[in-house]
């Protein structure tokens, strides 16, 4: 018994507690909106029977804080404004109603999302930034503050001299075509801010808007898309990475001016150039996203001032390699040396070829001459045609080493100075205008 009325006492007690809120809050709400919220339920939406209601969007950047390689994404802030009627909320009068933003809970909203967003919240210092307005025709205006996180696809294959097109992208969760129609209020003219934008790498180069339907499984559903294009500024990748990649490369060209007897110094130089370029490739690098298998055209620039420096180290070793076996004061003597020994190689073939033509004609005579039948003579040595053979591949191999020598190994380093600038020069105009043209 005592339970029961201990039940009954706290039922009572909480019954009082809920009438004395509605009170308190019948009491703070102006006559207008009593009168609107009476018989209002915000769970139907309007025109519950009459067909969908539309719903009209703007939207103002505010800032758009980080745009991240890494990461495929940006970070903006937005102003999100969305008009709808209401035919349960027209009153009598000239003038709008502007409400506190807490209000909205007692009211019918759109519940619109953003797609693609990673990290959203919505700005509530000192209060939630929330607008919430009411035209006497019974139209509302709800504006919200967010600061939303939204993943954008980036082709990095010509970073730095990409461009890059973002979308933010808006939709409705629960309600599909048939109970909500979104439209931009302005067309293009509905997202304003990109003009006074201030980015650190990029540019904002254009804008549009478009109207399309989301295809699920649970229906068709509306959505609004509000493309934007990004050009990123090449001016910091040129101080910071193509001057030095390519003074590195002029500097590595030093030592064709060098005498090729200076081994420290051209060696020096050229393991220098290559281990200063590789570091320049790690740095340039660590800003990049690793996990996507891009072939970046930094990295083709890289790849190319590393190939020509490396070039150049290994030009001084097939120089310097040219002058260990064959120096300018020795030349001279070894193609007469080299002439001497030909000759003297012709003359030794010439008179074995003359004693064996002799041999076989004394044979002939001696058959002719004798009536008997000729004995055999003994077949001249193999050891003798062997001997032919061998000389004249020697010959022959002396003569090719002869066309393969470097009279003048500095001649090496005096092509070099002409072929390395024209070649990199070259290079570097196909580079430009494949990248930035096509």
């Amino acid at each position: 018994i005592h339970k029961s009325l201990f039940m009954s006492f706290i039922f009572l007690l909480l019954e009082s507690s809920m009438f004395n809120a509605e009170v308190k809050e019948g009491e703070i709400l102006p006559p207008t909106i009593q009168r609107l919220m009476k018989g209002y339920n915000k769970y139907l939406r309007p025109f519950f029977d009459n067909g969908p209601v539309t719903v009209g969007m703007s939207l103002d950047i505010a800032s758009i804080d980080t745009i991240s390689e890494i990461n495929m994404d940006y970070t903006a802030t937005i102003f999100l404004r969305q008009r709808w009627t209401d035919e349960r909320l027209v009153f009598e009068g000239n003038k709008s109603l502007s409400l506190d933003g807490r209000l909205v809970e007692l009211l019918w909203v759109p519940d619109t999302f953003i797609v693609d967003s990673k990290k959203s919240f919505l700005h509530d210092i000192t209060v939630e930034n929330r607008l919430i307005r009411i035209f006497p025709n019974g139209t509302v205006l709800y504006a919200l503050r967010i600061t939303t996180t939204v993943a954008c696809n980036m082709d990095l294959t010509k970073y730095p001299m990409d461009k890059q097109t973002c979308t933010l992208q808006l939709e409705s969760w629960g309600y599909n075509i048939n109970d909500v129609m979104f439209y931009w209020t302005r067309g293009n003219e509905s997202v304003s801010g990109l003009d006074s934008l201030q980015l650190a790498q990029y540019t904002v180069e254009d804008h549009y808007t478009s109207v399309s339907e989301a295809i699920y499984e649970t229906g068709h559903y509306p959505k609004l898309v509000f493309h934007f294009e990004l050009k990123r500024s090449i001016l910091y990748f040129i101080l910071e990475t193509y001057v030095p990649s390519s003074l590195l490369v002029v500097l590595s060209w030093v030592s064709f001016w060098i005498s090729l007897s200076s081994v420290p110094a051209r060696i020096c130089i050229g393991v220098t150039t290559v281990l200063t370029m590789t570091t320049l490739m790690m740095g340039a690098r660590t800003s990049l996203p690793n996990a996507n298998c891009f072939i970046k055209a930094i990295d083709v620039y890289l790849g190319i001032c590393f190939s020509f420096i490396f070039g150049a180290l290994i030009e001084y070793a097939v120089a310097h390699f040219c002058t260990l076996t064959s120096t300018d004061s020795h030349m001279l003597m070894y193609s007469h040396h080299l002439h001497d020994l030909d000759d003297e190689i012709n003359g030794i073939v010439t008179t074995i070829s003359s004693h064996a033509a002799a041999a076989n004609r004394a044979k002939r005579r001696a058959k002719e001459q004798s009536a008997t039948p000729p004995k055999p003579e003994p077949a001249p040595p193999e050891h003798t045609h062997w001997c032919i053979t061998a000389l004249a591949t020697l010959r022959k191999l002396l003569r090719s080493i002869k066309c393969c020598t470097v009279e003048n190994p500095h001649h090496i380093d005096n092509y070099s100075r002409i072929t390395f600038p024209l070649s990199f020069v070259m290079v570097n105009l196909l580079y430009w205008t494949y990248y930035l043209y096509f």
